[in-house]
């Protein structure tokens, strides 16, 4: 591969993250096509360099790669084999590489079904880092499929992650997203924690991260959000959805697992902590299903609360 190399790369899905990879990939000289539903994203984006689809088979048509950012394992589904999908542009010289975070056994039998019925190879790629990281390229890349398959998608993925590793078959990578997934619901919960608790003593939140950083409760999580807590900044840079989901999709593993089941009745708890974390993530989407709106009211309700110790 050489280093000079630009692909011509479909991007199906212009949402928060897929916005992000799109204008990476522009301004690291590859040549995107971009599809979705919402006109005004994809006019956004055309706006800086992306050319517009009319349909998903029209942009894989013109591109030797093909990433998807999307929700859900249904709509992934729909995307690739349903009309004027990414399989009616199909073929064994295209890659597809699915950033999305979805359920690991419908991704392996997805690229089995791909592969079998177009030749066309799939990478399962979900993402850590968020919007910044993809900017500036710094992604953690958690990837499933064959070794060849995965070299081949490198040639995208370069300028997306820092940090590429492939984890084992289709699927894998999936699964890893959801043990990373663990962590960050845990470490999510105990910043917020950690805010009210610095406060309370009469530390400033905003001082934690440089006095901690290099010890062993240092995160990547608590650099970049305890001082965006601590402000009460509640814009969003993700959506709790995709977390909710996520932690549904580890519960539905960690149910498969009988091992795992008889040591939480062994110890008399019904989960392991991070997955009780989702009962608060189900909370705020149950509260509102805009991230938008969810953000106003909190901001709302923390000026509430500041407002009412001021004149105490």
């Amino acid at each position: 591969m050489q280093d000079d190399y630009r692909a011509d790369v479909a991007v199906i899905g212009a949402g928060i993250m897929g916005t992000a990879i799109v204008t990476r990939l522009i301004e690291t000289g590859h040549k995107v096509s971009v599809f979705d539903l919402d006109t005004e994203k994809v006019a956004a984006l055309e706006a800086k360099g992306a050319r517009a689809s009319g349909s998903v088979e029209e942009a894989v048509s013109r591109s030797a790669f093909c990433v998807l950012s999307l929700n859900h394992a249904n709509i992934v589904r729909a995307v690739v084999f349903g009309e004027k999908g990414v399989a009616a542009a199909a073929n064994a010289d295209k890659v597809l590489i699915d950033m999305s975070s979805i359920d690991p056994a419908d991704t392996a039998d997805m690229a089995m079904r791909l592969r079998r019925e177009t030749g066309m190879a799939w990478v399962d790629c979900p993402l850590s880092g968020g919007v910044p990281g993809a900017l500036s390229g710094r992604l953690t890349i958690m990837a499933g499929g064959s070794a060849e398959d995965f070299e081949r998608a490198r040639v995208v993925m370069r300028h997306l992650a820092a940090n590429y590793t492939l984890m084992g078959a289709s699927g894998a990578g999936q699964t890893t997203k959801l043990i990373n997934q663990l962590f960050c619901a845990v470490l999510f919960q105990a910043v917020a924690e950690a805010v009210k608790l610095a406060e309370a003593g009469g530390v400033d939140p905003a001082a934690i991260p440089a006095a901690l950083a290099g010890g062993r409760a240092d995160n990547r999580i608590m650099q970049e959000f305890m001082a965006k807590f601590a402000a009460r900044d509640f814009s969003p840079t993700g959506r709790i959805d995709n977390m909710l989901k996520d932690l549904d999709l580890a519960s539905v593993l960690r149910a498969e697992d009988q091992d795992a089941i008889a040591d939480d009745r062994l110890r008399g708890r019904d989960s392991p902590p991070a997955l009780r974390c989702r009962p608060r993530a189900e909370g705020l989407r149950r509260d509102d299903a805009s991230s938008r709106r969810i953000s106003a009211r909190l901001t709302s309700i923390s000026r509430e609360i500041r407002d009412r110790h001021l004149s105490a």
